[in-house]
């Protein structure tokens, strides 16, 4: 059995996301080129926030969400967590980075509640400050748990008919009730 070095294992690793972001970056281009001026009816970003070394679900995440299809509304799938503390995540991460673009790093110290919703809010400001880009950039702002599932499409036509400037849609806490069907 012949043994790849583990650098040489991820040079050529690295290599392949490379021709695989710039295939991308032509496929996005010429959809964009395709696609009418006008921005979409909706906008959303959907952030889920999770934890670096969670690979596989991220993966599996980007598989059940890219099967949704959405009319009229653009959803944005990223996923969220705080500083890379390990070398290996720091490979892994960047060559998910350049393979799909789905990745928010926060500058904070990983936690789960300790301001790392807080510190994801309120660093999209800036993240989306766009000159170029629509305004607002997103219509709807949210954050999920990597144990969420949103079906894409009620969630648009949820959206469609609120108001889009102070709205908070979700689950209240405290809540009167942890019965969701009362109140």
């Amino acid at each position: 059995m012949y043994l790849v070095p583990l650098h040489d294992a991820l040079r050529r690793l690295g290599q392949s996301a490379i021709s695989n972001f710039q295939y991308n970056q032509t496929v996005e281009k010429s959809l964009v080129e395709n696609a009418t001026s006008s921005p979409p009816d909706l906008r959303i970003l959907l952030g889920i926030l999770t934890l670096p070394d969670q690979y596989e679900r991220r993966h599996f995440l980007r598989l059940i969400y890219g099967t949704q299809s959405t009319v009229g509304a653009q959803v944005d799938v990223k996923f969220v967590f705080c500083n890379l503390t390990k070398e290996d995540q720091q490979v892994l991460v960047a060559l998910e980075i350049m393979q799909y673009n789905d990745i928010i790093i926060l500058n904070c110290k990983e936690n789960m509640n300790r301001g790392k919703t807080y510190t994801y809010f309120s660093s999209l400001p800036e993240i989306f400050d766009d000159p170029e880009g629509p305004n607002p950039p997103y219509h709807y702002v949210m954050k999920a748990d990597d144990d969420t599932y949103f079906r894409l499409n009620n969630l648009v036509e949820s959206l469609k008919p609120l108001a889009r400037e102070d709205l908070y849609y979700g689950y209240v806490i405290p809540c009167p009730s942890m019965d969701p069907f009362k109140h």
